[in-house]
């Protein structure tokens, strides 16, 4: 039989539901590392507020001696740490041993691009000339071509979009404003997409929001686009053109920097382009370019695979 969780443990997950607003899965997977964590303590005799660094410091060596993931120790680290930072506030403890602990370090992955075949295959797949049509296709040619997030892209406004100077406004995060290029093939869909019988065909008889009617992607019931129904469009092409569960929004992200990289693009310049904060994020790019370029050695160069060294 599971042993009950202590009573602090039980009120910071129901503060986590309550007062946070977390999802019953995110806070179902808060009791997991926790009592994870609670029988630790319990195996060395001590309770939850007991705990001293020295003990959440063995916790994390544990979890590394178990074999644990380098992103699951650092996960079940955060929910350790948030515990003891919550009942510090709520003044159920007098210390918190986590505040020197350092979290483990969770290796940065390289993103996976697509190829540039598989863009222009993507790219090609949208059919038909109807209003929903073109819609997609100018929505695929933007999140490649400009590098936008997918909530980047639904947030614009028709006022954002200058094709004449072929550049357009986004607001990324923390409403951080950037003004990026609009490339040739995007700004030739989003031509099409804003005449006849683009988005004007979706325009309904009268807005039901205030702001819709100000909104550059619209739905087919006239209002603006969601996030969910841009990433539908997304994934809904990528099946067609044979990509699966490849593609995401964010891959087209990523694949827009890692081909302006391969190409020979300035990091500063990506790093702009994507409104990254730091050039430390975008450089992650360079290190697709290196894998690329070995990928390519490898198959191509006729002694690659005889003693090469990297």
């Amino acid at each position: 039989m599971t042993e009950p969780l202590p009573l602090e443990v039980e009120e910071y997950l129901t503060w986590l539901a309550a007062e946070r607003g977390r999802a019953a899965s995110t806070v179902e997977a808060y009791r997991r590392d926790l009592r994870a964590y609670v029988a630790h303590l319990r195996d060395r005799g001590l309770s939850l507020l007991d705990a001293g660094q020295d003990d959440v410091e063995r916790f994390v060596a544990d979890l590394e001696a178990a074999g644990l993931a380098p992103r699951t120790r650092a996960r079940r680290v955060v929910a350790v740490r948030n515990l003891h930072r919550f009942l510090v506030d709520e003044d159920l403890a007098e210390r918190d041993p986590v505040a020197d602990v350092e979290s483990p370090k969770v290796p940065r992955g390289i993103p996976k691009a697509l190829s540039e075949d598989e863009v222009d295959r993507l790219l090609t797949a949208v059919v038909g000339d109807e209003a929903p049509a073109r819609r997609d296709r100018a929505i695929l040619e933007v999140l490649y071509g400009t590098g936008v997030r997918i909530s980047e892209l639904v947030g614009l406004s028709l006022g954002d979009v200058d094709l004449v100077a072929a550049r357009m406004r986004v607001f990324g995060k923390g409403s951080k404003e950037r003004v990026v290029p609009i490339g040739r093939h995007a700004g030739l869909a989003l031509e099409a997409w804003l005449d006849e019988p683009g988005r004007p065909a979706l325009v309904p008889r009268q807005w039901r929001r205030r702001g819709d009617a100000e909104a550059l992607f619209l739905n087919q019931r006239g209002g603006r686009l969601s996030r969910q129904g841009a990433w539908g469009v997304v994934t809904r092409w990528g099946d067609a053109a044979g990509l699966g569960d490849r593609l995401t929004p964010h891959v087209l992200r990523h694949s827009c920097a890692t081909h302006m990289v391969d190409h020979g693009a300035d990091l500063r310049v990506v790093q702009e382009l994507l409104g990254h904060a730091s050039v430390s994020t975008t450089q992650v790019y360079t290190l697709v370019s290196t894998e690329r370029l070995w990928a390519v050695y490898d198959a191509a160069h006729p002694r690659a695979s005889v003693g090469a060294a990297r």
